[in-house]
């Protein structure tokens, strides 16, 4: 394969994953400047890497390669401030609360709906990022386990402990968060954040 047939396969199969890619490393880095930098980074790379790269489904190996660009910055940032090394080994599929796509039509359903994903959306920030990544990877970007697992590089048994701790966290999260703030809305968002936990156990792999 020359060199213009490398560019124009490299931007069919990278190329739609664009807004993936930005997706992730926006959760991950908080940031949208370095989201931007991050991407760009991070398809540099995959540019370079490609003619290591066989088969047709480039999305988990693009947002890999999106993830480990922004660890790295996180690593190098980090231990430029204190020293400390992230470290890997912390600690049936409904959809989180607010990640639902239709809960009706009415003004006051939709009001309801945007309530709920701006609490959920300030809980994710604040989650720990070896929940936040797997949870944006299944909820918002609808990876399989086995597309989490080759994206983070940990097993998927370790995909399915930090999906379901994560979902728990979240849902704690989104619930106190609603106590605070009184709100009279919030009802929808607690009642689906406990049928997900409940639930957590009888997921099952697509």
């Amino acid at each position: 394969m020359d060199a213009t047939d490398e560019s124009r396969r490299f931007a069919e199969l990278a190329l739609p994953h664009l807004d993936a890619a930005y997706n992730l490393a926006r959760w991950l880095s908080g940031s949208a400047s370095d989201a931007d930098d991050i991407v760009q980074d991070a398809y540099l790379r995959a540019f370079r890497l490609f003619h290591s790269f066989h088969g047709d489904n480039a999305r988990p190996w693009l947002l890999a390669i999106v993830r480990n660009t922004w660890f790295t910055e996180w690593r190098r940032r980090r231990d430029a401030a204190d020293g400390t090394p992230y470290d890997e080994t912390l600690h049936g599929d409904e959809r989180l609360p607010g990640w639902v796509d239709d809960i009706g039509s009415s003004p006051e359903a939709v009001a309801v709906r945007r309530e709920d994903a701006q609490l959920v959306h300030r809980a994710l920030e604040k989650l720990a990022v070896e929940y936040r990544e797997v949870l944006v990877l299944r909820e918002l970007e609808d990876l399989s386990y086995c597309d989490i697992a080759a994206v983070a590089g940990i097993p998927i048994g370790t995909v399915m402990s930090r999906l379901a701790r994560g979902r728990h966290l979240l849902s704690v999260a989104v619930r106190a968060a609603q106590e605070a703030a009184g709100s009279q809305t919030g009802g929808i968002a607690v009642a689906r954040a406990s049928a997900c936990e409940y639930r957590m156990g009888v997921n099952h792999e697509r």
